[in-house]
């Protein structure tokens, strides 16, 4: 039987059995968040979106609103407060994060960012431990500024952290490819579900955001036929 054609792609809920491990003998498979084997067989144990990339991992995958600080992931953060030593930041987790004035490239006490509250910032977080404020970076892993920085001018959306992922995950996901065939923009994706768009034309910025929200619950086949549906639309 192998795995169930039918269940990638699908709402699964705890319980399902969406592999047998019977018939896959001369296969290794990985398994990841939300699924447990048992004997033979792969069970659900969280409700979600069974998700599958080559050669051979499988694992659900969840949307959720609230976000779970984890160190080395890119987020959205809002500027919430200033104080001398930092910037506190709204990431939408359990606490408010803090980026230190110096956690940028080259920063010294006299190049200091002068950021409003309101401010979007494309962020990483650095230190992250269960209840203490996480602790935010503008630098990559060597130092450099990388992405990271303020966004200016746009429009940011809340997202599940699911359509997050979904937005990160390689290869490019089709909804992704679709819009960068006939439409010049840039996007950044937080891992806390928040996501932010740009383009020269305020209507790119529109159709961009529009076919990002709507892609969360189809699949791959279904986000190109939408994609094309809408770009067909302003053409």
């Amino acid at each position: 039987m192998g795995s169930k054609p039918c269940f990638i792609d699908k709402l699964v809920v705890p319980g399902d059995v969406v592999l047998d491990l019977s018939s896959m003998t001369n296969q290794t498979i990985k398994l990841g968040g939300g699924l447990q084997q048992d004997h033979d067989t792969v069970t659900v144990v969280k409700a979600g979106i069974l998700r599958f990339s080559k050669p051979n991992k499988y694992w659900i995958e969840s949307s959720h609103k609230r976000y779970i600080p984890t160190v080395g992931d890119a987020v959205l953060g809002i500027v919430v407060d200033k104080r001398a030593d930092s910037f506190y930041v709204d990431i939408k987790g359990p606490m408010m994060a803090f980026l230190p004035v110096l956690a940028f490239e080259g920063g010294t006490r006299r190049n200091i960012p002068k950021f409003e509250v309101g401010t979007l910032i494309y962020t990483r977080i650095v230190k992250a431990n269960p209840g203490i404020n996480p602790e935010l970076s503008c630098m990559d892993a060597s130092g450099k500024a990388a992405e990271f920085g303020p966004l200016k001018d746009g429009y940011m959306f809340e997202s599940s952290t699911g359509l997050s992922r979904m937005l990160l995950s390689t290869p490019t996901c089709p909804v992704l490819e679709g819009l960068g065939k006939k439409l010049a923009f840039e996007i950044a994706v937080g891992l806390n579900g928040r996501v932010w768009v740009n383009a020269e034309h305020k209507s790119s910025i529109i159709l961009a955001a529009n076919a990002i929200m709507n892609s969360e619950s189809l699949t791959p086949v279904q986000q190109k036929i939408m994609v094309e549906r809408l770009l067909d639309r302003v053409n």
